[in-house]
C-alpha cells in the first residue's frame, strides 16, 4: 500500500464529502479510491469513516487522524516547494570527479565563471587518474574515450580533440626531426602509460600512428620508451626539458606550440581522436543542480578551448 496516496485519498474523501466525488477530482475510479481508504482502515487497525446511505461521518479516530494527515500534506507541499526553489536558488552540491590533468587544464578555468553565475553552489572536486571507472560514485564524471567509446554509461560530449607527437626544439636539434612514422624508432617515448592511451597502442605496445587526413592505412612504431607515467603533467614537462617525444593533447600542447616550446612533429599523423564526456551515473534522475552544471559546461567549454587556442 502506497500509504501517502492513502492519506491524499481519504484526506479527499472526506473534503468532497463521498468517495465518488473524491474519485472525480482525483481521476480515479471509486472502486479504487474506496478500497485505498479500505486498506488504510485496515493498516491501522481502526475504523475512520462512517458510511451511510446519506453520508460519510467521521470517526473519533479519523477526526484525530485526519488532523495529523492534513499537517502531514502540509508539510510535503512545503518541502517540495522550499525544493523547487532551492533548484531556482541553485544551493546544495555537485560531486564532481576527474582525472588530475582534466581538473587542471580543463574544470579549473570554469570556476570563476561558475562561482559568478551560481554562488550558493558547492562544485566538490575529487582526482582519479581512472575517474571513467567510477561513474556510479559521482553526480558527474569527466572522462575522455576514443573514438569507438560505447560505454553503457549516459554522457554528454563537451569537446573533441586529437593527440599529436610533440618534442622540445632542443630534443629535435639533438636526436634530428622526424620526416615519416618509421623514423620515431629512432627515438625516445615519453609514454602515457593510462588506460587510455594503452587502448590506442598496437600489439607489443608498439605507437600507432595515423593520417590526419583519414586516407591510408595507420603504421606502427616501436619505440624504446625512457619514461612511462600515468601524469600527463609530467610527461609534458619532460617533453618541454629535452627528455623525449610525447604524445600528448593538442589542447595541452598548443601554448607551448605557439611560444616555440614544442615543436608539432610529423603534422600529417595523429595518434588517436577523443572526446570529452561528462558521464553521469546510470538509473538516478537528473537533479536540477546536476543539469544547470551540464549546460554550463555545455556553453562554456566551447568558449574557453577557442580563448586558449586565441586568433587563429
Amino acid at each position: 500500500m502506497d500509504r501517502l496516496q492513502a492519506m491524499k485519498v481519504f484526506a479527499r474523501v472526506v473534503e468532497e464529502g463521498g468517495f465518488a466525488a473524491a474519485a472525480r477530482a482525483m481521476d480515479m475510479s471509486p472502486p479504487v479510491v474506496t478500497r485505498m481508504v479500505a486498506d488504510l482502515e485496515r493498516h491501522l487497525g481502526t475504523r475512520l469513516l462512517q458510511r451511510t446511505t446519506r453520508k460519510l461521518a467521521l470517526t473519533d479516530a479519523g477526526d484525530a487522524y485526519l488532523q495529523r494527515v492534513r499537517a502531514i500534506l502540509h508539510e510535503i507541499d512545503d518541502a517540495e516547494a522550499a525544493a523547487v526553489a532551492s533548484t531556482r536558488d541553485l544551493r546544495g552540491t555537485i560531486r564532481i570527479v576527474a582525472a588530475p590533468v582534466l581538473v587542471t587544464h580543463f574544470l579549473a578555468p570554469l570556476v570563476a565563471p561558475w562561482h559568478a553565475q551560481f554562488p550558493r553552489l558547492l562544485l566538490d572536486i575529487s582526482l582519479d587518474a581512472f575517474a571513467s571507472a567510477r561513474v556510479d560514485e559521482f553526480d558527474v564524471t569527466i572522462m575522455v574515450a576514443g573514438e569507438d567509446f560505447d560505454a553503457n554509461v549516459v554522457a554528454r560530449p563537451l569537446q573533441h580533440g586529437e593527440a599529436i607527437v610533440v618534442a622540445s626544439p632542443a630534443y629535435l636539434k639533438r636526436r634530428g626531426t622526424p620526416r615519416e612514422p618509421q623514423d620515431l624508432a629512432q627515438h625516445d617515448l615519453l609514454r602515457d602509460s593510462g588506460v587510455a592511451a594503452r587502448s590506442q597502442m598496437g600489439p607489443g605496445r608498439k605507437l600507432r600512428l595515423q593520417p590526419a587526413s583519414g586516407d591510408g592505412p595507420a603504421q606502427e612504431v616501436d619505440m624504446p620508451a625512457v619514461l612511462q607515467s600515468v601524469s600527463t603533467e609530467l610527461l609534458l614537462r619532460a617533453a618541454l626539458d629535452g627528455v623525449g617525444v610525447v604524445v600528448t593533447s593538442r589542447l595541452l600542447a598548443e601554448e607551448h606550440l605557439a611560444r616555440g616550446e614544442l615543436v608539432h612533429v610529423l603534422p600529417d599523423w595523429v595518434f588517436s581522436r577523443y572526446t570529452i564526456y561528462a558521464a553521469l551515473p546510470s538509473g538516478r534522475m537528473l537533479p536540477a543542480r546536476t543539469k544547470v552544471f551540464l549546460d554550463f559546461l555545455t556553453q562554456q567549454v566551447p568558449r574557453a578551448v577557442a580563448e586558449k587556442r586565441g586568433p587563429s
